[in-house]
């Protein structure tokens, strides 16, 4: 193998060259930082929204799908790209048996709304996380499966930075004191 390049010439039109600044594309050691939106292919549903940009060191932690870190590779700053992904693929069928209805009186009322995490353990010690799916005056349902199981859906990306991570960053995983750079306009209480 040669030696990697920081920069890539093509050539354009004859005589005309165009050089491409490959340190500032996503590769092994870039800290990258990423906003996304996660729609279901067939309803076209919004199932989840990322709008503070998500940061990690690529190549060293990968935090999403390894088709959408492959997809991102040589991508920049201010790219947005789409990656379907088959959740069968990801985290196999839905498995009906991690689907329970309890009646509502056996649920602790923290646990009672529609959207709630809760942590269970089996017999054997062993922990997964089930999410309120279903819930009227008498049951409480919850499902153990991951929530793209069973669906085709599209990651929509938008790259925010792409630049070297510093030597912490690469031990830490991501920016070091990242905050949300938010106009205060657009803040209100809660």
């Amino acid at each position: 193998m040669g030696a990697r390049r920081d920069s890539l010439s093509l050539g354009q039109r004859a005589g005309e060259r165009v050089k491409i600044d490959m340190s500032e594309t996503v590769q092994d050691g870039k800290l990258v930082e990423l906003t996304y939106k996660v729609t279901d292919k067939k309803s076209g549903h919004v199932l989840t929204c990322v709008e503070f940009p998500l940061g990690y060191i690529h190549g060293h932690n990968e935090i999403l799908a390894p088709s959408v870190h492959m997809a991102l590779e040589g991508k920049s700053a201010g790219d947005v790209i789409e990656v379907p992904i088959d959740g069968n693929r990801i985290f196999g069928p839905r498995d009906e048996s991690l689907v329970f209805t309890d009646r509502i009186e056996n649920v602790p009322e923290d646990y009672r709304r529609i959207g709630n995490s809760i942590l269970m353990e089996n017999d054997k010690g062993q922990t997964r996380s089930f999410i309120v799916t279903r819930m009227d005056d008498k049951t409480l349902t919850v499902d153990g499966n991951n929530p793209l199981c069973g669906r085709e859906v599209v990651f929509r990306l938008e790259i925010r930075t792409v630049r070297d991570a510093t030597a912490e960053e690469m031990k830490a995983g991501g920016a070091i004191g990242a905050e949300p750079n938010i106009d205060p306009a657009l803040m209100r209480p809660v």
